[in-house]
């Protein structure tokens, strides 16, 4: 199934909402950075601020991207904000208002694993993304790996439920950056994999 739009609109979008939200930009880096401070120290409220810049972020991709731009390119785009915006309120129910969502900085495998996938979205992305010719403003942003780094680091039991529109969304986003060449969203296909590992074997809320 092809997709009904070239890869240069995909990137005139980018350039669009980049232009048009700054300097919003500023904003969501740093509260990504505040969420990454936020693993390392211990604090009142720590957890819920965290689902809280979660869901800040999926709500503001649902609204300012996908129905305020995308949808101009393609029609799917309202159904992916509808997806961005489940994201939102479950990041809400469960992590702000339920309290369900316990986060610490631990160590072994899923901290190593929570760290790659921050890092690579935060940076590396970015550096794939300009050595393939991607510019800034025609430049995607970090959300998805961000947010399934950042899920790693929940203590168990683990609400699995939180994973499931991440991992829903790095499904589509990799089938596009196959249909596109965007090489650098293939790091969507890892985030996937990684999250799915993550579904399957930490132990979750009966």
């Amino acid at each position: 199934m092809g997709i009904p739009f070239s890869i240069e609109q995909f990137f005139s979008v980018f350039a669009q909402y980049n232009e048009s939200v700054w300097p919003m930009q500023v904003i969501l880096n740093l509260l990504a950075l505040v969420a990454i401070i936020l693993l390392y120290r211990a604090r009142p409220l720590k957890s819920r601020v965290l689902a809280a810049v979660l869901s800040f972020l999926w709500g503001w991709m649902a609204i300012a991207y996908h129905f305020a731009f995308f949808t101009t390119i393609n029609s799917a785009a309202w159904l992916f904000g509808a997806v961005f915006m489940a994201g939102t309120f479950w990041f809400g129910w469960t992590g702000v208002m339920r309290s369900k969502l316990h986060f610490c900085l631990g160590g072994g495998i899923r901290g190593w694993a929570g760290g790659f996938l921050i890092g690579f979205a935060l940076i590396v992305y970015h550096l794939l993304g300009y050595a393939m010719g991607h510019h800034y403003p025609a430049v995607p942003t970090f959300g998805l790996i961000f947010t399934i780094g950042v899920l790693h680091f929940v203590a168990a039991p683990v609400p699995r439920s939180v994973f499931a529109v991440p991992l829903v969304w790095a499904a589509v986003g990799s089938i596009a950056a196959f249909q596109l060449g965007v090489l650098q969203d293939l790091g969507l296909l890892v985030a996937g994999l990684v999250g799915v590992v993550a579904v399957i074997f930490v132990p979750a809320l009966q």
